[in-house]
Formats: C-alpha cells, sequence, structure tokens
C-alpha cells in the first residue's frame, strides 16, 4: 500500500485526503493546527518550515502532495524559503516523490493563452518566488536526487473555496442570499476558473504516474468564461433571479480593504489576471492521462450544494 503525505488541510489538502481515504490508501495529513483523526486519515501537527520536524513526520512517505500554502500573500516572502526547502529536504531524504501544487503566477502578464511551454517570466514578487521555487525543485529532479512534478491551475473555485477564493464567499454567499455581487476588474473578460476536486484528482493522478514526473501540468480546466458569466449561471442553478454585478475599484481593495485584510494588498501584482482575459490550456493533462475537467454547470451545482449545506 502506498504511504501518502500530504501537506496542508485547506481546500486541495483535504480534497487530496478525501479522495485517497475513500480509495483505501494510507493517508496523513500535516499541518500547522494538526487535528482529530478521521477514518483512514491521520492528523499529525508540524510546522513545515522546520526542516528537521518536517523530515520526522514524513518519515515513510513515498509520495509527498505539498498542498500547504503561508497565511496570505504578504507573508510569501518570510516563509516560502524555509517552508519549500524543508518540503525538499524531507522528499529527498525519504527518497518521495514529490507533487506541488502550482499556479500560474510564474508565467506573468501574457497576451496568448497559457501552457506549460509559456516562459516563466513574471516580474512581480509572487511571480518571483514562485519561479525559485519551480528551479529549486527542478534542480534537484534533474541531478537525481528528487522526483519532482507540479500541478498548475488557475484560480480556484468549489466546495471548500472561502473567503481565500475569488469565486468563493464574495461571490457564492451573495448569489445564493439573492443580493449584489462585486467583482474585481472587468467582469465581462473571459477567465479561466479551475475546479478544486479537478485539482485534488489531478495531484493523485501526478503522484501515481512515473509518466508525471520532470515536468508541470496544466490541472484540466474547463473552457473560459467571465465572471458575468460564471455568477448568472450560479443564479441560474440557485434559482434565483437576475443578480446586480457591479466592479470593485482596485484602489478601495488594495487601500481599505488592505487595511483590514493585508494579504488584499498584494492582489495588485495580479490585476492583469482580472482586467484582460486570462487563458489557460491544459491539453498535455487530458492527452496524456486522459482525465477531462469537470464540466462547468456540473461544478457550480456541486459548488452551490456545498454552500448550502454549509449555511443550513
Amino acid at each position: 500500500m502506498t504511504d501518502h503525505v500530504i501537506l496542508g488541510k485547506g481546500q486541495i489538502g483535504s480534497t487530496v485526503a478525501a479522495i485517497l481515504a475513500e480509495r483505501g490508501e494510507r493517508v496523513r495529513v500535516l499541518s500547522r493546527s494538526g487535528g482529530a483523526d478521521l477514518p483512514g486519515i491521520e492528523h499529525v501537527k508540524v510546522d513545515a518550515r522546520d526542516a528537521a520536524a518536517l523530515t520526522a513526520a514524513t518519515k515513510g512517505a513515498d509520495v509527498i502532495y505539498n498542498c500547504a500554502n503561508p497565511a496570505g500573500y504578504h507573508r510569501w516572502a518570510e516563509e516560502w524559503p524555509p517552508m519549500f526547502a524543508a518540503i525538499l529536504a524531507a522528499a529527498k531524504a525519504h527518497g518521495a516523490g514529490l507533487v506541488n501544487t502550482g499556479n500560474l503566477y510564474g508565467y506573468g502578464p501574457v497576451t496568448e493563452p497559457m501552457t506549460e511551454r509559456t516562459p516563466l517570466r513574471s516580474p512581480g514578487h509572487k511571480g518571483q518566488i514562485r519561479i525559485r521555487m519551480w528551479n529549486d525543485a527542478m534542480a534537484l529532479h534533474e541531478s537525481g536526487d528528487l522526483r519532482f512534478t507540479e500541478a498548475r491551475g488557475s484560480d480556484y473555485f468549489g466546495p471548500g473555496a472561502l473567503a481565500d477564493a475569488m469565486v468563493g464567499e464574495r461571490i457564492v454567499r451573495p448569489v445564493l442570499e439573492g443580493k449584489g455581487v462585486s467583482v474585481l476588474g472587468d467582469p465581462d473578460a473571459p477567465h479561466s476558473f479551475t475546479y478544486i476536486p479537478d485539482v485534488a484528482r489531478a495531484l493523485i493522478r501526478l503522484g501515481g504516474d512515473d509518466r508525471a514526473w520532470g515536468r508541470a501540468w496544466h490541472v484540466p480546466t474547463a473552457p473560459a468564461a467571465s465572471q458575468r458569466e460564471l455568477i448568472r449561471a450560479m443564479a441560474r442553478l440557485a434559482g434565483r433571479g437576475p443578480v446586480r454585478i457591479s466592479r470593485m475599484p482596485w484602489w478601495f481593495l488594495i487601500n481599505v480593504v488592505g487595511l483590514v485584510q493585508p494579504a488584499m494588498k498584494g492582489m495588485a501584482e495580479t490585476r492583469h489576471q482580472w482586467d484582460g482575459p486570462y487563458l489557460m490550456e491544459s491539453s498535455d493533462f487530458t492527452d496524456t492521462f486522459g482525465d477531462e475537467a469537470t464540466g462547468t454547470e456540473a461544478a457550480i451545482a456541486e459548488t452551490l450544494d456545498w454552500w448550502r449545506a454549509r449555511l443550513a
């Protein structure tokens, strides 16, 4: 039986753990807060920035899925370097494959749909951090010290996505409550949104297939839709009438909301994702492994079901 170790118990990590446990696999979830064990899932409290502690906690791992993240954009520069160095050290020490949960920040502003061959040329601070992480991991892979792969998705939505997701509490809750929605950027710009269960399934697929190692993969993602199209479909499936959609000014998010939510100040670097088309291709994954993205309407319906249960 494969020993799966998952770092982080947020929306992605928890979904990965649930899928693997349902399959009868051995699953450990490591996080700063720990937690009570669940059927088929062991929870372990550990600080991923502590290399010695993390190496000890991951002993016996066959595959490590990094689904962890610092607590907010404003902590990336401080927390990612020691945390990712510790993760690389742990995977190397145990000879475990490392599957990293990535994103598209490393590409920076582009004018064409992003593929895995799009150059990593982000000028932004967060993009540069992601590029360094990728380069550090691939250097170990190419030297034979580590088996590494990365699953990259666009902005997440789905069950478990709350205040830290663009299509989370700010959008889904008001739609269900029949209220207006305020969005960032151009509400009519086409945008790729990646469904959380598709991310989890992609991570598991990559961790169990030798064809995955040594490159990045884009998570299967449905055709792009604008924020307006997504909200209208959500309202229709929720049985609500037309939703009033307004545009939140960037200055308000950064200078006003940012006072109480420091992570929001970091959104300024990613405004290109929302002010114009932001598109990714994921055909490499589907052509290689056969997995396809969940259809947008099915994903929205499942998301609404999760939110209804949460608000009940």
